[in-house]
């Protein structure tokens, strides 16, 4: 049975245009959900993670909105809230695909830390936006009352930017690798994992960090030695010359090359950026990995060679 960590891009839970309602939401994890479940029915064993970013933003506005009647709640335990919130959608959707199915599996969604370095150095440059864009005015009075680092984003005003240090180890592997294998489908990480790092005395602290998705993904599916990354999202492949006449979508590419269009600039650090160095981190030096970036809508043809940009060793 081939392992495959698929890691869901946001348009798996809110898509172009939407307000991202709970119902608009819930609406989508089904969709991703029936992709998710045709794959366990070929036999394939999934463990799955996502991204959090516009739920982790609606709990930072409700933190702005309420700070005066409730406490405000850091932002790790906003991760944690949305990986259980997340968790508990695809819960309910997959494990209706199952039974629709025939299947007889269970799902889990286990609240996962990541560690990081306290000696980043993107604790000194915080650079990762979120939540949203107040006037130049607002942003300032936000910094003095509460010590939050906000940056200008362009003509749309300012943002609350955090570090985004890289990810070291999943704190929480053992547990994951137990549930595999008891057979449990096993969503894991979300949102990169809570940030957490390790004191002198062993224990863990919570951290005011966002860790990127795909490379959290791509550690995660390291360290469960998956025989393949698969970042579902909202495009076919990988394009090189994006946006302009040349494009060219890359269908299978190995990871020297891959590296060499990445140093030549072909991929926005905010949104393919990631994701490309995700797929090289998984597949570096390791002949028996693949790493596929493909639409979310074509998942089992990417995982069986007929669609997406398939990342190979040279």
């Amino acid at each position: 049975m081939r392992r495959i960590v698929v890691a869901l891009g946001g348009n798996a839970l809110v898509r172009a245009g939407q307000r991202g309602t709970a119902e608009e939401q819930q609406a989508n994890v089904d969709l991703t959900s029936r992709q998710l479940a045709e794959l366990v029915a070929c036999g394939y064993e999934l463990v799955i993670t996502h991204g959090n970013g516009p739920q982790v933003g609606n709990l930072l506005v409700k933190n702005e909105l309420a700070r005066e009647v409730v406490p405000a709640v850091p932002l790790h335990w906003c991760v944690a809230q949305t990986q259980a919130t997340i968790g508990f959608m695809i819960q309910q959707s997959l494990g209706y695909e199952f039974e629709r199915l025939g299947l007889s599996r269970v799902v889990a969604t286990l609240v996962t830390r990541t560690e990081v370095s306290p000696h980043d150095p993107a604790w000194l440059d915080p650079t990762k936006p979120i939540g949203l864009y107040q006037p130049e005015e607002r942003a300032r009075a936000i910094m003095a009352a509460t010590g939050q680092v906000w940056k200008p984003q362009g003509s749309r005003g300012w943002r609350r930017v955090v570090p985004s240090p890289e990810p070291v180890t999943i704190v929480d592997r053992q547990a994951i690798e137990q549930l595999i294998s008891d057979g449990v489908i096993v969503v894991a990480c979300g949102g990169g994992g809570i940030p957490v790092v390790r004191r002198p005395d062993g224990r863990y602290e919570g951290v005011e960090a966002v860790i990127d998705k795909d490379l959290a993904a791509a550690l995660l599916a390291r360290e469960l030695e998956a025989d393949m990354l698969l970042i579902l999202t909202d495009v076919p492949n990988v394009i090189l010359h994006y946006g302009t006449p040349e494009a060219q979508p890359l269908k299978r590419v190995t990871v020297s090359d891959l590296r060499r269009y990445q140093f030549e600039g072909h991929f926005a650090a905010g949104s393919m950026g990631p994701k490309v160095e995700a797929a090289i981190r998984f597949v570096d030096r390791h002949s028996g990995r693949c790493a596929v970036i493909a639409a979310l809508e074509h998942a089992r043809d990417a995982v069986e060679g007929r669609s997406g940009t398939h990342v190979v060793a040279d």
